[in-house]
């Protein structure tokens, strides 16, 4: 039975743009956490949603569907929004990695504090990179990309049951990996240079055994972190820019395996 001048397969098919681009949307980085209300969330869907189902309505389904189908569809579409949140959030899970790494190298270990965007308790420097990963994020513009996604994702992935057999599983295993490798090239500069000072006050301490090393290198450490990580921004801006664009395209990769 069709609502008055909605035809219920068109409401269907809105529907079913509703629930994936709501799924995408919490996906991106900066409306993923706590910070970003329910209704500012939900808003933003419903009116993105309006403005794009004319593009995505040719991709819809045509003919009404079951209850039961229906159902499994939209179980469908957040599934595919989760998938795609687990992509998006991996380069800032391996910045946090490698901050964290330096906060425990440098004597952080113990400075933890609430992130709102993981509900989590993270260390002082791995929220410190995140906050900077995120204002790369924005500052070039990738949470744009997210509304592109949507539309060329109906062309890739038009509504309907996940493949899984087409080689995702590997790629995501893939995705996974390259977050660790991620992780240890963030933090190297630093880790390098800690290392290269722990050595300098190693001999200190066999040649004046008089010196306090162990009070003499919180100082130190800590100085010399800020120090490199202040040297190496750029670089460290120019590496978190290439893995945004990686990871759009791994985006649409993965949404042609899963057809």
């Amino acid at each position: 039975m069709d609502l008055p001048f909605i035809p219920l397969h068109q409401l269907q098919s809105y529907l079913l743009c509703l629930a994936r681009v709501m799924a995408l949307i919490t996906a991106i980085p900066a409306f993923s956490g706590i910070q970003m209300t329910a209704q500012i969330k939900i808003g933003l869907a419903v009116m993105t949603s309006l403005l794009l189902f004319p593009a995505m309505l040719p991709y819809a389904p045509t003919e009404s569907l079951s209850m039961t189908g229906f159902g499994l569809l939209i179980l469908n579409e957040v599934l595919l929004g989760t998938i795609i949140g687990l992509i998006s959030q991996m380069v800032f899970a391996a910045v946090g990695f490698g901050g964290t790494v330096i906060g425990y190298q440098m004597g952080f270990a113990a400075a933890n504090i609430f992130d709102p965007q993981t509900t989590q308790q993270l260390s002082l420097i791995s929220q410190f990179v995140n906050i900077l990963a995120l204002l790369a994020f924005l500052s070039l513009d990738i949470h744009q990309y997210y509304f592109r996604a949507v539309i060329e994702s109906y062309r890739l992935l038009p509504p309907g049951f996940l493949d899984f057999s087409g080689g995702a599983v590997q790629e995501l295993m893939r995705m996974a990996s390259r977050m660790f490798v991620l992780g240890v090239q963030f933090s190297a500069p630093v880790l390098a240079l800690l290392l290269l000072a722990n050595m300098v006050l190693g001999i200190l301490a066999r040649v004046f055994p008089q010196l306090n090393v162990f009070v003499l290198s919180f100082p130190l450490n800590i100085g010399i972190a800020f120090l490199v990580m202040g040297l190496t921004l750029g670089a460290s801006f120019s590496v978190l820019r290439r893995e945004f664009d990686t990871m759009m395209e791994n985006i649409l990769t993965l949404m042609t395996l899963l057809h």
